[in-house]
């Protein structure tokens, strides 16, 4: 009798308890490390099963492994359940007692494509025409500072993208974006499509489309190089933060009247700001060495593919200028604000102007940019986010030192062994953290953690390709099942990424605020400390938290177009992501 009534009561047990799957909502290939994340009230005693759909049969049947000591959240009860060893491709769900989970799919397409999405959503940030609200603004930026000029002089700087759910333009950010999209493109030709021309206009124009966009950013970088020692590095300020608005329809006010001429700085490598906030700006070598960086790419594939030689030829000649520009003035040019004390606070550049060397190596054959490469490569060596705790917002910009991997492919032998050690080293500190979570994340929920992960998945792929060592490929697979959907909320971080699954909606951008549309592509922000989310001004929710239940004391994200923190998409970051699932598409 006595065991009856145990086994009615687990029953009943079972049968009232609710259970929180968390896994990789995109999908996963067959050879993946598959873990999903089972979250509880109360303890899970039952085993648990993997179904195939539509059959219902059960391909795999184990107890949970209890995960309590490392718990976040409001969940004590936190479990993993390894499927890896199912690799047949098909429709499954995970069920203990009657709780199901949604659809998961394993495949070996799953991670192709979306590489078209995020290029949509680059489209979608376009300044000067943009051909999501089919409309052409910021024609009067803009008016320049800090040059040997008189100050408010105008020059020609429209086009680039505006950088998130603002209507502000930087190169700390476009350089590095254009950069990223012309290496995805060297990394794999093949994976790209053409489906609209130069403007974003449906129809193809036998130009692959991540081609067209990083010449978006291409042109408007020339721009800001209108003489051998001029760089222009950003365009407007925090003034612009007047509410969401249509980009043709800007009611920021810079001293010419709303809708009208904006600022633009120039970089001359001293501490800027036109209001109360100051950057701390030693140099100009950040920027010059990523925009060498991108025009030596830029130049190697338009000449590669017979574009366009002149245009490659224009590329050449900025990259060998920049990157002089940027031996003459060393140090790092930082964001502008005006009225707030939030800026890109960039302060390393030796890893541009390494990854500027090795381009312009690459380009030209000439010996004397390896050596300044390899001096670079000595300089930064290991330094990066990956090595720290916490930094402040964008300190250690690029998230990852992309020149250590474009050196690593015309290096001395020796000199390769220290890159790749270098990598190490910075993959084995985000191991190290990972170990102190369940969820078995390494980054620091930093502002734009999304971009903290994507460049950390996108560092451990090229370490691979670069030493053939795996054994950090799971570490790599928890890190990308995180950004789609393995995390406390059970979200991706990528707006309309996958079709039809909890993905970012009320994001802190014009097209929801305006039109109540969510464009598809976009890596948003990502949670953060609670530490540093309760202290940010101006951060008010517009509506009921959806994810109340999951949130916790040690990070926090909001699906609310309110929390700039956490739900804003950035073009920087899509761009990122652009290179990271090309490579993903290629295991």
């Amino acid at each position: 009798m006595r065991l009856i009534l145990l086994l009615l009561f687990w029953t009943s047990m079972l049968c009232s308890q609710e259970v929180h799957f968390r896994y990789n909502i995109l999908g996963y290939h067959p050879s993946d490390q598959k873990v999903a994340l089972l979250l509880s009230a109360s303890p899970i005693e039952g085993k648990v099963q993997l179904i195939a759909t539509p059959t219902g049969e059960v391909v795999l049947e184990s107890a949970a492994l209890s995960l309590q000591s490392r718990a976040w959240g409001q969940f004590d009860q936190q479990y993993a359940f390894d499927f890896t060893k199912v690799e047949k491709s098909g429709i499954y769900q995970i069920r203990y007692g009657e709780d199901n989970s949604k659809a998961i799919q394993i495949s070996r397409e799953k991670y192709q494509g979306h590489q078209e999405d995020m290029l949509a959503f680059m489209r979608q940030q376009r300044c000067g025409y943009n051909p999501y609200f089919d409309i052409v603004c910021h024609q009067r930026d803009g008016r320049i500072f800090y040059a040997p000029i008189a100050d408010s002089t105008y020059f020609d700087f429209s086009g680039g993208w505006h950088d998130a759910g603002d209507q502000l333009k930087y190169l700390i950010t476009s350089s590095n974006a254009t950069a990223r999209m012309l290496l995805a493109y060297l990394e794999a030709p093949d994976s790209f499509k053409d489906k609209v021309d130069a403007y974003g206009h449906p129809g193809a124009n036998g130009i692959p489309d991540v081609l067209d966009e990083a010449k978006w950013g291409l042109d408007w970088i020339l721009k800001l190089h209108p003489k051998p020692d001029w760089l222009i590095h950003q365009i407007a300020d925090d003034r612009d933060h007047r509410g969401f608005k249509y980009p043709h329809k800007d009611n920021a006010e810079y001293g010419w009247g709303p809708n009208s001429y904006r600022a633009a700085y120039f970089a001359n490598g001293e501490p800027q700001g036109l209001g109360k906030w100051k950057s701390q700006a030693t140099g100009v070598a950040n920027l010059a060495g990523r925009c060498a960086a991108a025009f030596a790419l830029g130049a190697r594939v338009w000449q590669s593919v017979g574009l366009d030689t002149i245009f490659a030829a224009r590329c050449q000649k900025a990259a060998i200028e920049l990157f002089q520009l940027g031996k003459e003035k060393e140090g790092f040019q930082q964001g502008n604000s005006f009225g707030a004390p939030y800026r890109y606070n960039e302060n390393t550049w030796a890893d541009d102007m390494e990854w500027g060397a090795a381009e312009l190596f690459k380009l030209t054959g000439e010996d004397h940019y390896l050596k300044d490469a390899i001096h670079y490569a000595h300089v930064i060596k290991d330094d990066g986010w990956m090595a720290r705790d916490t930094m402040m917002h964008y300190e250690l910009y690029p998230f990852m030192n992309m020149g250590h991997y474009s050196l690593y492919e015309v290096a001395p032998d020796s000199v390769r062994r220290q890159l790749a050690q270098w990598y190490k080293a910075n993959i084995e500190k985000v191991l190290a953290r990972s170990l102190t979570n369940n969820f078995q994340i390494g980054v620091p929920f930093l502002w734009c953690s999304s971009n903290l992960i994507t460049n950390f998945v996108t560092q451990a792929l090229l370490y691979e390709k670069m030493t053939g060592d795996q054994q950090f490929h799971a570490l790599m697979l928890l890190h990308r099942d995180w950004l789609l959907g393995r995390n406390p909320w059970g979200t991706s971080m990528f707006t309309g990424i996958p079709e039809g699954g909890e993905t970012p909606l009320d994001v802190h951008l014009p097209p929801r605020a305006l039109e109540g549309k969510t464009p598809a592509g976009g890596l948003i922000d990502g949670p953060i400390f609670a530490t540093i989310h309760n202290y940010l001004k101006g951060l008010v929710l517009s509506e009921p938290d959806e994810f109340a239940e999951f949130q916790n004391d040690f990070v926090v994200y909001h699906d609310d177009i309110g929390d700039y923190a956490t739900n804003e998409p950035t073009m920087d970051g899509t761009a990122d992501a652009i290179l990271m699932m090309v490579l993903l598409s290629q295991l």
